[in-house]
């Protein structure tokens, strides 16, 4: 099977279904998005350090870039035509799926110790890359707030790229902490 096909070559791709639509269209950007964002995760796995006690956020990171392969199918897909897709994207994101970020930002906040100052991206690798990760989060949930206005999205999306943005974030600390890596709190402008 060949990579390139030249279907795109004049601006155009194809969703699931066999729709068309400009490569700069709100569904697009949203569905590109999330899949920049599951390649930043991709980064922060590839430098997971091989530490045991680490694994419980490896485990979970890999579980959200499954999810977010079924939002990225949900989000290239029309709304008329979602009920074309196939298992296991036809039942969509679990329902429990926003829950179970949450369980798990408590369940790290809880072994964190508590923000007094905004801090500046960076740590580790690892907690440096899952910083980069929530960015692109944020980017990817700007974009799906746009094509909502445009056309419902399926449920749960909006919701689970919010909570996952926390989630990266309290994810990026705990890894920082679990690590031995110092935050470094924003304090504001060095004063000359």
């Amino acid at each position: 099977m060949k990579i390139y096909t030249r279907t795109g070559d004049a601006g155009q791709t194809g969703l699931f279904g066999g729709d068309r639509l400009s490569k700069d269209a709100p569904r697009v950007a949203a569905y590109g998005d999330v899949d920049e964002l599951n390649c930043a995760l991709g980064a922060a796995l590839a430098v997971f350090p091989k530490e045991e006690k680490l694994a419980p956020l490896k485990g979970a990171l890999a579980r959200v870039q499954e999810e977010l392969f079924v939002v990225g199918a949900l989000l290239a897909t029309l709304p008329g035509k979602l009920g074309q897709l196939k298992p296991p994207f036809s039942s969509g994101l679990p329902e429990d799926s926003a829950a179970r970020l949450e369980t798990e930002i408590d369940s790290w906040t809880a072994e964190l110790p508590e923000m007094k100052h905004f801090i500046l991206p960076g740590g580790g690798p690892l907690g440096a890359a899952l910083h980069l990760a929530r960015a692109a989060c944020r980017r990817a949930e700007r974009s799906a707030v746009t094509l909502s206005r445009e056309e419902p999205l399926p449920d749960g999306v909006l919701v689970y790229l919010n909570r996952l943005s926390d989630h990266l974030f309290v994810a990026a600390r705990w890894a920082n902490a679990k690590e031995g890596r110092p935050e470094t709190p924003w304090l504001g402008l060095a004063k000359k």
